[in-house]
């Protein structure tokens, strides 16, 4: 059996691959809640960061015997490291996130603590809950509220409203990333919840803050009918590949989400995570 380095293996559990895309959502979110307390960022960022890859960890912990028949060559059933130490290690990354969020106050905290819960009750029932993608949509939507109650003006309306239109996104590629292939008739439902990220920033941006979101709003939808387009009409899609294009597009959103309010040298953060998302899917796989 080929040996695969150790931090590769980390990675791979991690599923690290996909954090541009967390660190997106955080400052979203924080733009949202108005930004400030800049001393704050580092430590919403890492315990954030620390719970994704906490949470991934322990996705591969509970999957471990369907993983034997589905996905043989994840680490754990490929015997390239212990499910012992995944579960510590995942829980051990679920306990520091909490930790590192305790710096961002209390709200933050306490939204936090909710959050690990919606990723534990996630990874326990997503394979035997059919509704599970609004479980995983719920835990982007629990990333922004941590975020938007770190930032200067604390909880609003805006992180909660763009958090939903998140949410909503996730769960349909969630729904996507189910299925191994696509095959006949295509689930519009999934597809349809796809675009309300864009839905929101046009009905809730007016006058010149719709004009400055109108284009990222067309942005978004290209890349989003770039990802289904090979399942159209009647054709053959890649799951896989279709679930890693559309995870790369939550940086998109999130895009979508500030750019009426947040000034253009915020904005040039958002492209250069999603080229960081797409160039690390390359070499790790995503998901």
């Amino acid at each position: 059996m080929k040996s695969v380095p150790p931090l590769r293996i980390l990675l791979i559990l991690g599923r690290v691959a996909d954090l541009p895309t967390v660190w997106s959502d955080c400052l979203a979110g924080w733009w949202l809640g108005g930004g400030g307390n800049y001393w704050k960022l580092p430590f919403l960022l890492l315990g954030a960061s620390a719970l994704y890859t906490g949470g991934a960890f322990l996705n591969d912990a509970f999957d471990a015997e369907a993983d034997q028949q589905r996905q043989p060559e994840r680490p754990v059933p490929a015997d390239n490291i212990s499910r012992t130490l995944v579960w510590r290690l995942g829980f051990g990354q679920l306990g520091l996130g909490i930790f590192l969020l305790l710096f961002c106050g209390q709200v933050a905290a306490g939204a936090a603590f909710f959050l690990v819960l919606f990723i534990l009750l996630y990874n326990f029932s997503h394979q035997f809950f059919t509704a599970s993608p609004w479980l995983l949509g719920a835990c982007r939507f629990g990333v922004y509220i941590v975020a938007g109650a770190t930032g200067a003006t604390g909880m609003n309306g805006w992180p909660i409203f763009c958090g939903l239109a998140l949410a909503f996104y996730v769960a349909g590629l969630n729904s996507i990333a189910r299925r191994k292939s696509f095959r006949g008739p295509v689930p519009f439902g999934p597809l349809l919840v796809l675009a309300t990220p864009v839905i929101l920033a046009l009905a809730m941006n007016t006058g010149s803050f719709r004009q400055r979101a109108l284009w990222i709003s067309a942005v978004a939808v290209l890349w989003i009918v770039r990802c289904v387009r090979p399942i159209f009409p009647g054709g053959y899609g890649n799951a896989s590949l279709i679930t890693a294009n559309l995870l790369a597009g939550i940086v998109l959103a999130d895009w979508l989400a500030i750019a009426p309010i947040c000034p253009w040298e915020w904005q040039l953060i958002f492209p250069a995570l999603f080229a960081l998302t797409k160039s690390l899917q390359k070499t790790l796989p995503s998901a």
